[in-house]
């Protein structure tokens, strides 16, 4: 048995190994870069996205990389990913890895809303009754409101119980961005 086990080691020390830095294309990629942050980037590049991939975004957000959750944001919502759509407009309404654009996301949030996003009905809601983005129109925002909240969302169900108040759902530090512009 000694001897047999001695003759197995002598030949897997005698048999060539692939080495990291030989040609990929003869051996391969060697441990490839399967479930990494930059591999999600790159996939969403080439319009590779799935559920993962969109998820991942949030995670980039969160990180304070937000150039990497608008490529796959980006990538998601082109897609039809709703939630990617809503994750642009955060992004955009506030600045993040762009410049404050608040008619980009206005267009986010209206885009989702259209696609059936109770989140993006919400939002949409909101900025059509302060005008904020898009032209202001109270009545049709309140329609989007109710719409989200026959779809079940907590926070328009809070709005509508609140008689439409915004100040019920805005923190004070955002009143600013939707004052009226003069």
């Amino acid at each position: 048995m000694r001897h047999h086990l001695t003759a197995v080691i002598a030949l897997a020390l005698t048999v060539p190994c692939a080495r990291a830095e030989e040609d990929p294309a003869t051996f391969g990629t060697l441990n490839p870069d399967e479930m990494t942050w930059q591999k999600n980037v790159e996939r969403a590049g080439r319009g590779e996205v799935d559920m993962m991939v969109c998820a991942s975004g949030y995670l980039m957000t969160k990180a304070g990389d937000h150039a990497s959750a608008r490529a796959v944001f980006e990538a998601c919502a082109a897609r039809g990913y709703t939630g990617a759509m809503t994750w642009m407009s955060q992004l955009d309404n506030n600045g993040l890895g762009a410049e404050y654009d608040p008619d980009a996301a206005a267009d986010w949030d209206r885009r989702a809303a259209e696609a059936g996003d109770p989140v993006g009905q919400f939002n949409h809601g909101l900025n059509l009754m302060r005008g904020h983005g898009v032209p202001k129109d109270e009545a049709l925002g309140r329609q989007y409101v109710d719409t989200a909240a026959a779809e079940g969302l907590d926070i328009a169900q809070r709005l509508q119980s609140s008689g439409y108040d915004l100040d019920e759902v805005t923190p004070d530090a955002d009143n600013w961005k939707y004052a009226p512009v003069f």
